[in-house]
């Protein structure tokens, strides 16, 4: 074979070589299965790559957790799936969506407002739940979410003389929907001008919600807790709150289905407090007894960072703690098992500027905790980052083909000249 060959075929092995990297990295399965213990919720996470893929683009499969972080490519709230394969993905947030809901298994996440659940195995997308509807707890089987739905009219309207025509505070409903089909039953709990939190039963036969029952408790932030059966919507009992005690969050009920956890605190209370004085409250988890309402049992003193109760290590809650700094980007959200004499054991750290961590109710009902670190792959990323890397190098190696050829064609000259064929007819022999 000539020599002048071998420039060419090796800048063709070159763009072949490209094209054939990129293509693989799309196509190349995610991390590799992973062993026993890492079906568990990771004791640190971290920060995604800028141009880690979406859920949609290239699924990874069942949440491990859920963190939200402005440290992505979007420079705003976002979220960030974990896989139990290791795998990072983002989740987009829509201007004005507040942060969803894990299903129990980890397969699917709830979208606020919107209503949309989005399959983290397929990544895709279908509208299920009516438009505002906010959920707030999932059932343990998965097969109910309990959601709010906001009444209160968008604008205010005035008459000729300048009266109010309306009341713009109307109290919000209660309802429990079926996330596959949409199908929603209203649950009459009381009236609420709305709903702060809620949480199911471990049987999933009754509801404990809490929330102002009225503008004015509203705007005191002073809250009321009724326990009721979601299926005869007949309550049990209610009890005020007052403004310095909440419900504990989705998780609030204990696992002895006996008690109920409410999140107390002493210090500034009310909507004049500063970010300061907020920060400044001691805070206990107190209990009130299931069946009657009344205070039960001794109070487990917390760190003032505690915001909820997410779910229970055998009879030790598990509560997130966002540490409070004057720069969102520096407060730090980590989840830890406190005993009953306020020890407590971090189990999970996500980075700076993390302001809300999710864990799928399976893994919560199994204290599945303390799985191995995750750190996110760089070659993770979508298909039009590969195809953009992917472009440059080859219009290269395309142009260093044609100048190749180009002086090939210049080294072998012009080419030789040959006589021209007779044109006449043939002549006879002789």
């Amino acid at each position: 074979m000539p020599m002048t060959s071998r420039p060419r075929r090796g800048a063709a092995l070159v763009a072949l070589t490209i094209v054939a990297s990129a293509v693989g990295a799309v196509a190349a399965p995610g991390p590799q299965a992973a062993p026993a213990d890492a079906d568990a919720v990771p004791v640190r996470v971290h920060d995604p790559w800028l141009w880690q893929a979406t859920v949609g683009q290239r699924p990874t499969g069942p949440a491990a957790m859920v963190f939200f972080t402005s440290h992505t490519r979007y420079f705003e709230s976002t979220g960030v799936l974990v896989g139990r394969d290791g795998g990072y993905r983002l989740i987009p947030v829509g201007i004005g969506e507040g942060h969803g809901l894990l299903a129990p298994d980890g397969r699917h996440y709830l979208r606020p407002g919107s209503g949309t659940l989005v399959d983290l195995v397929t990544g895709e997308e279908r509208r299920t739940l009516g438009s505002g509807i906010t959920p707030l707890a999932w059932s343990p089987d998965g097969r109910r979410v309990l959601g709010t739905r906001s009444n209160d009219d968008a604008v205010i309207t005035y008459g000729p003389e300048n009266q109010q025509l309306n009341d713009p505070e109307k109290p919000d409903d209660l309802v429990a929907v079926d996330p596959w089909t949409g199908t929603e039953r209203p649950i009459p709990a009381g009236t609420f001008a709305s709903h702060a939190a809620a949480a199911w039963s471990p049987t999933g036969n009754l509801v404990a919600v809490a929330g102002p029952v009225d503008p004015a408790a509203l705007v005191a932030e002073r809250q009321r807790l009724v326990l009721v059966d979601p299926d005869t919507g007949r309550p049990r009992w209610q009890v005020e709150l007052g403004d310095r005690r909440l419900l504990a969050g989705a998780a609030a009920w204990h696992p002895d289905g006996r008690r109920i956890a409410l999140l107390a605190f002493d210090g500034c209370a009310g909507p004049a407090c500063t970010p300061e004085q907020t920060a400044a409250r001691t805070r206990r988890i107190e209990f009130v007894d299931a069946s009657t309402g009344h205070p039960t049992g001794a109070p487990v003193p917390v760190d003032g960072s505690t915001v909820e109760i997410i779910g229970w290590r055998g009879g030790d809650p598990v509560v997130k703690q966002v540490a409070w700094a004057v720069r969102a980007d520096e407060r730090r959200t980590t989840l830890a098992a406190v005993t009953p004499d306020g020890t407590r054991q971090p189990l999970v750290t996500a980075p700076p500027g993390t302001t809300d961590i999710l864990v799928p109710g399976e893994l919560l009902a199994r204290a599945a905790f303390g799985g191995p670190e995750r750190r996110p792959s760089p070659f993770a990323a979508p298909l039009w980052l590969y195809l953009t890397l992917a472009v440059p190098p080859l219009l290269v190696a395309t142009a260093l083909l044609l100048r190749h050829r180009r002086r090939r064609r210049a080294a072998a000259g012009p080419a030789p000249e040959h006589p021209a064929p007779p044109t006449g007819p043939p002549a006879a022999p002789r």
